[in-house]
């Protein structure tokens, strides 16, 4: 079933008790994280091909700090690049990200007029919310957007630290929510950040997911098998890639529209905002 989410209509995602957290305040705005810095996309490359290195396993690939996506479409040794070969398994197909079609785990659709599109994958109280950002060839984002949010959530009055995960080093954090009506307390969030060919891809996972290693194994096997499918139009770094929606999901939605636009149904008091979401 596909509905529309917006912000500002919906409290945190997968619980209307407010323990699960998607308020991109915390996870750096996408407006803030896009930066235009004249960049020419050809300019760079992604590798060194002077000297091809030999073939090792993903782990070896890996840089102090760091995880780089691969292509040699092994297990295990996602996220993948769209331009590479990966697993054909059961994907939504959102453009610049497929995600994952997994048992118990709902894909929704973000909408926020100030901050675009993103996905967040709920089950329960718990939340995963994807971004994928365009990157240059030649250096990967994440080791100083880490800096950056660890300095975030800091003057928000929380704290955070570095940890090694799964992905590499990653941040676990105390944020304190905001927006009016939200519990001042503080509630744990989780960033994980992969760097692959031309684009970054950022995993926040929030609720007690974010403390607990058997509720985010499931987050974390998803997160492993997204594929980020970056395009070869130039696009300057830390520019959001475009989020689009599937066929089903766009005529649902057109569906819905229509139903409203004619005043067919009074509203109902008890449904909770407009959103889209596939579930399974």
């Amino acid at each position: 079933m596909f509905r529309r989410r917006r912000r500002d209509q919906a409290d945190r995602p997968g619980s209307d008790s407010g323990t699960a957290q998607d308020d991109p305040e915390f996870y750096e705005e996408p407006d803030d994280l896009a930066e235009d810095e004249g960049y020419d996309d050809d300019e760079d490359e992604w590798e060194d091909e002077a000297e091809p290195a030999p073939a090792e396993p993903p782990a070896a690939r890996e840089g102090p700090g760091r995880h780089r996506a691969v292509d040699d479409g092994s297990e295990g040794s996602g996220p993948w690049d769209g331009a590479g070969t990966f697993p054909q398994r059961e994907r939504l197909d959102f453009g610049s990200l497929l995600v994952p079609v997994r048992e118990g785990l709902d894909v929704q659709v973000n909408m926020a007029e100030d901050t675009g599109v993103w996905i967040t994958v709920v089950r329960g109280d718990n939340a995963l919310q994807l971004q994928a950002f365009a990157a240059p060839k030649t250096s990967g984002l994440w080791d100083e957007v880490r800096l950056e949010i660890m300095e975030e959530v800091a003057n928000s009055g929380g704290h955070s630290e570095e940890v090694e995960g799964p992905f590499g080093a990653e941040l676990h954090a105390q944020v304190r929510p905001g927006g009016a009506g939200r519990r001042q307390q503080l509630e744990p969030v989780r960033f994980m950040g992969v760097d692959g060919p031309r684009w970054f891809l950022r995993g926040v996972i929030s609720g007690p997911a974010a403390r607990q290693a058997d509720l985010a194994r499931p987050f974390e096997d998803l997160f492993a098998d997204v594929v980020v499918v970056r395009g070869d139009h130039p696009a300057p770094p830390r520019d959001l890639l475009e989020i689009r929606l599937p066929e089903e999901a766009r005529q649902a939605l057109q569906d819905q529209l229509d139903q409203e636009a004619a005043g067919a149904d009074f509203p109902n008091p008890f449904e909770r905002g407009p959103e889209i979401t596939e579930t399974r």
